[in-house]
């Protein structure tokens, strides 16, 4: 059997962190990609209010599964990682589509 770890109140600290800021920029890209990529592009007006309500629910997951990371440095560097690429694609994609 796998001994469990015992984190510190640092490394908690550090993972709630990283699901605050890191996980916030990447329910941001998340929602953006889904308004630019969505059915009927930017287009229908009720897009904006679903686009502005799916973000908490996509942060809230992204805070809760970021405990399951082994360390602060490994959910740093994924959530880091992950919100650069879809910032990344969601500036591609909206200067792509005119």
């Amino acid at each position: 059997m796998a001994r469990a770890e015992d984190r510190s109140g640092a490394t908690w600290c550090a993972l709630a962190l990283a699901g605050a800021l890191p996980g916030f920029a990447l329910a941001i890209a998340l929602s953006g990609l889904f308004a630019w990529l969505g059915p009927g592009g930017m287009a229908p007006l009720n897009k904006y209010q679903f686009n502005m309500w799916i973000v908490p629910p996509l942060w809230l997951g992204i805070c809760s599964a970021v405990f399951m990371f082994r360390s602060a440095l490994r959910a740093w560097a994924w959530l880091g990682g992950a919100a650069a690429v879809a910032g990344a694609m969601l500036f591609a994609v909206r200067h792509l589509s005119g």
